[in-house]
């Protein structure tokens, strides 16, 4: 079953740790790790090999910090399962090269189009960021206002959407 299942949660909430657990409910070996990150400073480059040890060996990493929905595609036909960590720095990747969000917010149809496209399960995970106070500035709002869009729709299109809290998963659909 090609299963989409979408991870989201606050920061340190368990949702990425949640969300490689869940991957082994997939049979297979082809496991594709589609990372996000720009690994700009030592701090971030720890975080890193720390989850890569966490998944071990039998994953194979594609680093994309802008190209998501074209990995995606681009990697499903191969896949067992795909574990795409995370949405939040994807958005914050794209805010960063492009000059408005409208660009941004055109990206949508061709994320939901290659998560529900792909021929293995998909599990995404994101960050919620709308819980808390509207932030000062303009590209914060930006920033909030893009996530909360993709997140919307990535749950539209996805199977099964998991909050987590506290390390806890609180399923929300499906």
């Amino acid at each position: 079953m090609n299963k989409k299942i979408f991870v989201l949660g606050g920061c340190r909430s368990g949702k990425s740790r949640y969300a490689l657990e869940t991957t082994q409910e997939f049979p297979g070996h082809n496991r594709v790790f589609i990372a996000t990150c720009n690994p700009e400073d030592d701090e971030m480059k720890q975080r890193i090999a720390r989850h890569q040890k966490e998944r071990g060996r039998s994953w194979k990493t594609v680093e994309t910090p802008l190209l998501l929905p074209e990995t995606i595609a681009a990697s499903s036909p191969g896949a067992d399962v795909i574990l795409v960590d995370c949405l939040t720095l994807w958005i914050s990747n794209l805010l960063m090269a492009y000059d408005h969000p409208d660009k941004i917010e055109r990206q949508l149809p061709h994320l939901t189009d290659a998560i529900t496209g792909a021929a293995c399960p998909v599990v995404l995970v994101s960050n919620e960021v709308g819980q808390g106070i509207v932030p000062e500035n303009s590209l914060a709002r930006q920033f909030r206002d893009l996530v909360g869009y993709v997140n919307q729709a990535v749950a539209g299109c996805a199977d099964e959407v998991v909050w987590t809290v506290a390390g806890m998963p609180v399923k929300i659909k499906g």
